[in-house]
């Protein structure tokens, strides 16, 4: 058998090590040589020859030792990378060494000092080059195919390089990157696996038609919804698609690939966000703790006990009264939905024997409140429905925190509360004014946080219009102008614990939800996604809604001394005896109770846990 045929035969591993070590030894060799012709300007004197190649013979074996005491044939990392190189100049080192040391005390300087160090420079630029050269050879083989789309990446930091790698590494990968692009202007001269940055987004039509690409990525995970809906027109404007990284808040492992890219949503036009979030401050009052959750079947509760769970509270008590939201839930943290654990509470809130039953059991030392009705045209029609949920049975919850020395109270609330004008924002306002008033009544924290528009979330406006175009239209809208606020379910979840961490008594925590969004234009995005032509129909606003949403009311400040997307706004105690009306209250009844001062002085009250 050769030894060609016995390399082959070997295990790739093996071969690789043996291909190596002839290469390094081959290095050596003609290194050596090298050395001494250039010192003798390729004239080499009589009687040298034969020292020289004795002392080719010793290094070559001075570096396969060294080569494999330092693991360059060991197959410990891969080929030509940095680690490897930097084990190759240590061995040659050593090998230098042996060679200046031998030279001197054994042939008495028969080859010159000067060219026994050269000797190491060439092996290690001969080496070196090898290395690299066959790196190119193996990356190039696996680039993506012909059939691979030509695309466009902007953003030259770490997320898109780490993506570039992954396509450029990947032989079946869908895409090919011919070219970044990126507003920076220090990187203009940067390259990563080859692909160049060529300029900004200015750049993007010429790039387009200099590269022939048909596809833009946005390798910027942290990139916000100003950013996106930017680049995403100007490549509509030249025919490009777009296609996006996951947010910041997606990516747990904090690696990227291309498994991550993904169609552009319309979570990352209208609610992408970066949330700085201080996680030691929210694991303080979470981790550790017992922590009760309403309406933790609903889009923001379910959010809220997916992110508490992973700051490990000692029990998360998830209360609906939906039995088949339970389910969802749990199904969604724990893997597994066999509704076996006290923890899955079914619980009308409006029941108040009922919550003292949950209380006593469970002991909850922190309670975040989103169960509420919410949908805004049935609340205008059944008011009386909506203070029952909204503010009695959110009273109820306050007196069993109370009673049972709750440390930290977070009531869920609208934007509809600032300036209210519908049922809905009428209850919410009451309810943020009961939390304010518990809040001098008890020894705990007690606290509203108030936000916009969730995506996602059961009956928002975009899950409207995706069912309104699969039906094959028209989408509806209320008025051209209207504008609303929209955040991620995640992000706007993340933001509520951020707030019961740095919120004080009797504050409503306001969320920055960034600029409005005029309902028309996103109508119209989705319109120009469809198969089909989609006809977009105004209808004219609702009793009780808004032309333009507000997160502030007109005597409310922004005062944010904590975080920079949470503003501070004090409210007004309403005590509770203000809800003992008799009979049905409509939407007059509940507008003068929203406003009205405080008719009984509010007394701090201590209350035993031991209740």
């Amino acid at each position: 058998m050769t030894t060609p045929q016995i390399v082959r035969w070997l295990p790739k591993a093996r071969q690789r090590s043996i291909v190596q070590a002839v290469i390094d030894a081959t290095a050596t060799e003609v290194g050596l040589v090298a050395a001494l012709l250039i010192r003798y300007e390729l004239e080499v004197p009589e009687g040298t020859l034969g020292p020289m190649f004795g002392l080719a013979g010793l290094a070559t074996v001075a570096q396969l030792a060294t080569g494999a005491s330092f693991g360059l044939y060991a197959g410990r990392w891969r080929f030509g990378g940095f680690e490897e190189v930097t084990a190759l100049a240590q061995s040659l080192m050593s090998t230098t060494l042996a060679v200046v040391l031998v030279n001197r005390f054994v042939l008495d300087h028969r080859i010159p000092v000067s060219a026994t160090l050269m000797f190491g420079m060439i092996t290690l630029g001969l080496t070196a080059a090898v290395r690299w050269y066959w790196r190119l050879h193996v990356e190039r083989r696996m680039r993506p195919g012909s059939g691979a789309r030509r695309m466009l990446v902007f953003g030259a930091g770490e997320a898109g390089s780490q993506v570039i790698t992954s396509m450029m590494r990947n032989p079946v990968s869908p895409y090919l990157p011919v070219a970044l692009l990126d507003d920076d202007r220090d990187k203009r001269n940067l390259r990563m696996m080859g692909v160049q940055v060529v300029g900004g987004r200015r750049y993007l039509h010429a790039a387009k038609e200099r590269f022939d690409a048909d596809v833009l990525l946005i390798a910027i995970p942290s990139a916000d919804r100003t950013v996106i809906s930017d680049l995403s027109t100007r490549a509509a404007d030249v025919g490009l698609d777009v296609l996006v990284l996951p947010s910041v808040t997606e990516l747990f492992g904090g690696h990227v690939d291309v498994t991550d890219i993904r169609p552009l949503s319309e979570s990352d036009l209208l609610g992408r966000r970066a949330v700085d979030t201080d996680v030691a401050s929210v694991a303080g009052y979470l981790t550790g703790r017992r922590v009760l959750v309403t309406g933790a079947g609903g889009s923001i509760g379910s959010e809220l006990c997916r992110q508490i769970y992973r700051f490990a509270p000692a029990s998360l008590v998830m209360l609906e009264r939906d039995e088949s939201a339970l389910h969802a839930v749990q199904l969604s943290i724990e893997g597994r939905a066999l509704l076996d654990t006290r923890n899955l509470v079914v619980c009308d809130i409006r029941d108040a024997e009922r919550l003292t039953e949950v209380f006593v059991e469970h002991r909850p030392e922190v309670v975040f409140h989103a169960a509420a009705l919410k949908h805004l045209p049935l609340l205008e029609m059944h008011p009386s429905e909506a203070f029952k949920t909204n503010c009695v049975a959110t009273q109820h919850l306050l007196d069993a925190s109370i009673r049972f020395g709750v440390e930290r109270f977070v009531n869920i609330s609208t934007d509809k509360a600032a300036d209210p004008c519908s049922v809905l924002g009428y209850t919410k306002r009451i309810a943020e004014r009961l939390t304010a008033a518990a809040a001098q009544r008890s020894t705990g924290t007690y606290l509203s946080v108030r936000f916009g528009n969730v995506l996602g979330s059961r009956g928002s406006v975009l899950t409207s219009f995706r069912a309104q175009i699969e039906a094959g239209g028209p989408i509806t809208v209320t008025d051209p102008e209207v504008t609303r606020y929209f955040m991620t379910v995640e992000e706007a979840v993340e933001l509520v614990i951020q707030a019961g961490a740095v919120g004080h008594d009797g504050e409503a925590m306001v969320l920055d939800m960034g600029e409005p969004v005029r309902i028309a234009d996103v109508a119209q995005r989705l319109a120009d996604q469809a198969d089909r032509t989609i006809e977009i129909v105004f209808t004219g606003l609702r009793p009780g809604e808004k032309l333009h949403e507000v997160l502030l009311g007109r005597d409310e400040d922004d005062n944010r001394p904590a975080h920079p997307q949470i503003s501070h706004v004090p409210v007004p105690p309403l005590d509770a005896r203000a809800l003992r009306l008799q009979g049905k209250i409509g939407k007059e009844g509940l507008s003068r109770l929203s406003t009205v001062a405080s008719a009984v002085p509010v007394k701090r009250e201590l209350s035993p846990r031991s209740t």
